[in-house]
């Protein structure tokens, strides 16, 4: 699949962020306990009397800290010194506020879905409840043993020649095995009015390539951890001890061959480098021994004449292993991913070993109750049908229509900034505002829903819904091959806490799960909202012109429709913030990679600054005297960045910050917070910050983009 989404929080950070228990984030405290020092006091709107406020967690404010220190500590110090991260937990933070009171709803419903055994066969209600309730179903799994898998290992089993191993790798993309390589369909970055077929490097079983090849204490700890995880699930599998160490070094040494050939993740991010569009003849030619007509044939794209190849060489080198290492350990490679991918639809041994990898992994004490993980499933299996079932308890038109008007004025603050650029030639300048123009707005739910209608889903085994759910999806994705494009599609589901930004459909996505509190709270005054989903709109607007979205133009179509002056003046302020962010040190020997992270960091600076400029017009019309009110003794401005600094406050296991580091594009969260408002004079006004405090970078130093 393409590299084209941005997501406001990472797929891999989002399931670290899901589950357990936290305190209220709207806590009301009264002025005198609120309010800040005399020393960071200052205000810039006409002083009023205090009132009490709504939204930010004013009881969680860490007074022994400077905020022009250290605002991170500051906002959020009391909250991260007496929250504990739950067991079950790799990392602890406001959004798990949210997400706990979202799950408890979702479980709600999901519960009274499942005890609703004489709903309407064929509808979402009947699936819904059936799939949660056979996840549930322990007692049935633990007796079906391998009975639903066994079918599928025997057509592994029976592969007699090269052919039978490439007409297995078909069968293992329609159900999303994650083996060798991937193969789905997306809108052509180049010509975005129509679909195309993409194959993109995969195989591999942990996090990212670098876990394969580096020497480092940790890397060789966590390949022993995934050595041992690979034994013992052999050995469940029917293996003696003998074949399933022999197994194991089979499949380590298969995707170490891969990893090796893998393009590293800031590789990965570069869009011309991973567009390389052949005839399927070529592919052939090219790849030969991964049979690319007869795959596309199996899997219903036997139409398509082209394919879009993300990394040549990767298939160059994956093509030559098909045929240089032996069949019988291909045959081993795939056991191993079908029964991995699997493995939280297997019977508690299997789910248990692999937790105690992830424990590894991540630093996770405790697994999480079944409930929250079968609600994820669900979600993940059936998230429009679960949606519309979700939207009809959780999302009001007013919320909607409060979250158009921000967004409307948030577009029209990125309007006045490309405006104002002094560093931007009036035709690039046109380009950016025929952009912003162009972008289509999505939120809450889908307009149109998808159709389920041909996934059969009973109560008779977890495991055969997963399957047959994972089916279902590839075969959607690849239908659209050939036909007009979709744009009513949605890449993430209703109940996601989350945003993002699609560059080839050109679109900024908000779905009903993250309107809510801390980011929205109808309750709360602008600057708290402003503060939290006004920057997130601001981020997700940001991503359509960061370092990789600025490639795409209005229509969504991978062009450069920049000056070459005016690319170079981009680069050169894109370049500081990156070597800002590659300065911070999460944990001993550990930095963040400013290259990884620069899409993200860019984007954390714009959805900043525009929703503060938002909130300014709003503060001025509303309050054209300048006498807006001071809700807990802090001014709108104070406010504002309290609101984004508290909903970022998280604690992470060091476990999991640094598999963060390596793999996520998303900075930690101290330096989502930090990192832009170091460059931010309205910040330092704010809080009434000075040249030297560590808060202010020296104005040579200072970056600033949009």
């Amino acid at each position: 699949m393409t590299h084209n989404k941005y997501l406001l929080l990472a797929a891999g950070a989002l399931a670290s962020f899901l589950g357990g228990c936290a305190s209220s984030s709207s806590t009301t405290q009264t002025a005198a306990t609120a309010a800040p020092t005399a020393a960071t006091a200052t205000a810039t709107t006409t002083e009023q009397p205090s009132v009490p406020g709504v939204g930010l967690d004013v009881a969680t404010i860490d007074k022994s800290v400077s905020p022009c220190d250290n605002f991170f500590q500051y906002a959020s110090g009391t909250w991260l010194k007496n929250t504990p991260i739950p067991a079950a937990e790799t990392s602890w933070g406001s959004w798990n506020t949210l997400i706990d009171k979202n799950q408890a709803l979702m479980r709600q419903i999901l519960e009274e879905a499942a005890a609703n055994k004489g709903a309407q066969k064929g509808t979402n209600l009947q699936k819904v409840g059936d799939f949660y309730a056979s996840a549930m179903d322990t007692a049935a799994i633990e007796a079906a043993g391998l009975k639903y898998l066994q079918p599928e290992l025997a057509r592994i089993g029976s592969i007699k020649d090269l052919k039978g191993l490439q007409t297995s790798l078909a069968r293992q993309q329609m159900l999303q095995t994650r083996s060798v390589f991937g193969l789905g369909v997306n809108q052509d970055r180049k010509n975005s009015t129509q679909y195309a077929v993409y194959l993109s490097q995969g195989g591999l079983t942990l996090p990212d390539r670098d876990y394969y090849l580096k020497d480092d204490a940790r890397s060789k700890g966590i390949r022993s951890a995934y050595t041992t995880y690979l034994v013992n699930t052999f050995k469940l599998l029917g293996d003696n001890e003998a074949t399933a160490k022999k197994n194991a070094e089979t499949v380590m040494r298969l995707e170490t061959r891969l990893a090796k050939a893998s393009k590293d993740r800031v590789a990965l991010r570069d869009p011309y480098a991973n567009y390389n569009k052949m005839t399927v003849a070529e592919a052939d030619k090219q790849f030969g021994n991964l049979a690319i007509p007869a795959v596309l044939q199996q899997v219903g794209l036997g139409a398509a004449k082209e394919v879009i190849v993300g990394q040549p060489d990767f298939f160059k080198d994956a093509s030559a292993a098909m045929k240089a290492e032996p069949l019988s350990d291909w045959k081993t490679y795939l056991r191993w991913h079908l029964t991995s991918s699997m493995a939280s639809a297997l019977p508690k041994a299997y789910v248990d070993e692999s937790f105690r990898f992830q424990q590894v992994l991540t630093g996770a004490k405790q697994q999480q109750p079944r409930w929250k993980r079968m609600l994820r499933s669900t979600d993940a299996s059936l998230g429009e049908a679960f949606g519309q079932l979700y939207v009809d308890r959780a999302f009001t038109p007013e919320t909607k229509q409060k979250a158009l008007e921000m967004v409307g004025h948030i577009k029209e603050a990125m309007a006045e900034h490309i405006q104002q650029l002094e560093w931007m030639s009036p035709a690039t300048k046109q380009e950016a505002q025929k952009k912003l123009n162009s972008f289509t707005v999505k939120i809450g739910y889908p307009d149109k829903w998808k159709d389920y209608s041909a996934l059969t889903i009973s109560r008779e085994s977890y495991l055969k819904n997963v399957m047959a759910a994972r089916e279902w999806e590839y075969k959607d994705n690849v239908q659209r091959y050939g036909k007009p494009i979709d744009r009513s599609v949605w890449g993430m589901t209703p109940p996601t806490v989350n945003a993002y930004y699609n560059s080839s459909l050109n679109e900024i996505v908000f779905p009903a799960g993250i309107m809510q509190p801390p980011f929205f709270d109808p309750k709360a005054d602008d600057a708290v909202n402003y503060g939290g989903m006004g920057a997130v709109i601001g981020h997700e607007i940001t991503h359509g012109f960061d370092d990789r979205g600025r490639q795409s133009d209005a229509e969504g179509n991978l062009r450069d429709w920049w000056t070459k002056e005016d690319a170079a003046e981009f680069q050169k302020r894109a370049d500081l913030v990156g070597a800002q962010y590659s300065a911070f040190q999460p944990l001993d020997s550990v930095f963040v990679n400013g290259k990884l992270t620069m899409g993200e960091n860019l984007a954390d600076f714009g959805g900043t600054a525009l929703a503060y400029s938002a909130l300014q017009k709003q503060l001025k019309a509303k309050y054209p005297n300048g006498n807006a009110p001071r809700y807990d003794g802090f001014t709108p401005e104070q406010r504002f960045f309290l609101a984004w600094a508290q909903v970022w406050r998280t604690s992470m296991r060091p476990e999991a910050l640094r598999q963060q580091v390596l793999t996520d594009p998303h900075s930690p969260a101290q330096f989502r917070v930090n990192g832009p408002l170091m460059n931010m004079p309205e910040f330092f006004q704010a809080f009434g910050c000075k040249e030297g405090d560590k808060m202010v970078r020296p104005q040579v130093s200072r970056a600033k983009v949009w």
